[in-house]
Order: structure tokens, then sequence, then C-alpha cells
């Protein structure tokens, strides 16, 4: 029987209710969470892996690369049906677009969690587990990239994000919309992803990236501590289609100057960069002095891109080419 390997990072799903502290803590291990909670209808072909039991934002790009690695490894020395991933919600969408950039496979890889904890009245985590192992079993998940799986709904790795601070279904494609759901126990699927990006195999990662979210009046007082500090690249979360205030512009020049690469990014939620305006700090102004658009991608996985990019090379041409869609 092919096995479906339950990578365990922890998270909000392994966590209860101090009643000393009164707040949520680490508690349950990876074989605790399977074994209360899930019948043998839905352990009988997993093996669990446990990785680590942290919350979400002790999350590294280095334990995200380990975890990559990990998952290639097992696809070379076994036969495996698929992956899931369970892992804290605050950070999940990161790992997810890490895996879906770094691994070239067709088998289903899967990330799920929780918002709520076991203590929790409608502790979500069981159904997402369910679901997201139906998800794996399911044919028709095949070569359709990493996924996410939460709330019932499946959404691809390279188009969703965390909209919510503290809803079930904050797990949003909020330009697209689910590829799938899952319901009653049957995987349905509605649509192919709608961007697919070139894989960057790596075998490291370069840090001191950064990322900076512009707002009216920001200056270029980061932008060249940072330069000064060693600084590897910049992503800028700028205003609307991907414009930054003036006083930016001297911090964004220096670091082009030094051959550090700026991606410019949205703070919007929704929308995508493009290079529309002229004027001084526009989009047009931007990637005029070297700059690159982010398109789709937002900050965070903008910068994640930039980190694994980074590590095959600095060149102009081809970061613009794994942005460029």
């Amino acid at each position: 029987m092919k096995k479906i390997y339950m990578i365990f990072t922890g998270g909000t799903i392994s966590m209860k209710l101090d009643n000393t502290s009164h707040s949520v803590k680490p508690a349950l291990s990876a074989e605790e969470i399977m074994q209360n909670f899930l019948g043998p209808d839905f352990t009988q072909d997993t093996e669990v892996i446990e990785f680590s039991e942290i919350p979400s934002p002790s999350m590294t790009p280095d334990m995200m690369l380990e975890i990559s690695h990990m998952i290639k490894r097992i696809i070379r020395e076994e036969d495996p049906l698929g992956f899931i991933v369970v892992h804290g919600t605050d950070t999940l969408e990161e790992t997810a677009f890490f895996l879906d950039t770094s691994i070239e496979t067709d088998l289903p890889i899967v990330l799920t969690g929780s918002m709520k904890s076991s203590s929790d009245l409608g502790f979500d985590g069981v159904n997402n587990l369910v679901s997201s192992i139906l998800v794996v079993r399911s044919p028709l998940s095949k070569g359709r990239g990493v996924l996410v799986v939460m709330n019932d709904q499946i959404n691809a790795a390279s188009e969703v994000t965390k909209s919510n601070t503290l809803s079930l279904d904050t797990f949003k494609s909020l330009d697209y919309g689910p590829v799938g759901i899952v319901d009653n126990k049957e995987v349905l699927y509605h649509r192919l992803v709608t961007i697919v990006r070139n894989k960057v195999q790596i075998d490291s990662i370069i840090h001191n990236v950064h990322l900076i979210k512009a707002c009216a009046g920001q200056d270029s007082l980061m932008l060249n501590y940072l330069i000064e500090q060693g600084a590897n690249g910049f992503v800028i979360e700028a205003l609307g289609r991907g414009n930054v205030p003036p006083l930016m512009i001297e911090g964004i020049q220096k670091a082009l100057d030094n051959n550090i690469p700026v991606v410019i990014a949205s703070r919007c939620p929704s929308g995508r960069t493009l290079d529309s305006y002229g004027y001084v700090g526009g989009g047009k102004f931007l990637t005029d002095i070297g700059c690159i658009m982010s398109t789709s991608l937002n900050g965070q996985k903008a910068r994640i891109l930039l980190m694994l990019a980074l590590s095959k090379s600095k060149e102009h041409n081809f970061l613009k080419s794994l942005f460029t869609i």
C-alpha cells in the first residue's frame, strides 16, 4: 500500500488551553493528534513524521528548505502516494509557496492546519486533516502543484493567502477563487491553476532579503540602513499598482547601484502590479531604473521567490523571467 507521509510541524492544531496562563500553547504530539482524532479509515495509509512542534511564527526559510529536501528524498527512495504538511496558519502560505516553487513532482502535496485549538468549541483541525487525506488520495489531485486544504476548500499555493485573523475560511485565492472543494468526502475540482511559474531547484537559500511596506511619506532610512548591513535583496510592498513615495527613490537607487535586486509588490490584498505610471516613484519609473514587478505575488511570496532565485543568480533578466508571467 502506498503511503501518505504526514509531516507535522506544529501550529494551532497541536495546541490546547493552558489553565495556568489562560492561553493556548503547544500540547499534542503528531501521534496523539492522529490517534485521538482520526479513525482507522484515515490512518491506515499514513506515516507520521514529527518534524517539529513549533508555532507558525517560528517557521523559517531554512526549515522550509529542510522540508523540501525531505520530500524530495522520500520521492527518490520510496513510492509515496503524496504528502501532507501540517502547519500553523500564520506562515502556511509561505511554506506552501516555497515547496511549490522548489519541488518538481506530479504527486499531491497538501498543506493544512487549524484556526482553532483542540480546546476550542468547533475545533476545525479534524475536518481539515480528513479533507487533506481525501485530496491526496484522489487521482484528480496529481499534477496540480502544492495545494492548501482548509475549511473544505482547495486552493493553489501560488494563489492563496491568509485573509482574516479568525475566520475558518481565512485561506482565499482573492483574485481567482478556489481550485476545488471537498464535499461529502468527494474531491471536486473546478479549474486548473491560473499561473504556473518555473521551478527553482536549490540546495541552499540566500538570506538577508528584506520585505518593506511603503506608506505615505515613507523615506529611504530603512533601505539605506539595510544596505549598510549587507542586504542581498529587497521586496517593497508598494502602493496601488506598484508605486512608491518619492523619498524612497534614493534608497532604491542606492540598492540598484550596489547590484541589490529590488522587487515591487503591492500592499493591496488583491490585483497585480504593473508599471503603468511614469511619474517619479511610479511603476514605470521604477522599472526604468531597474526594479522588477512581482506581478501577482504578494510581498511575502515575492520575498520567498527572491530568496530562492538569488541562490541561482542575481542577473536581472533571470530574476525578471521568474517574476514576469
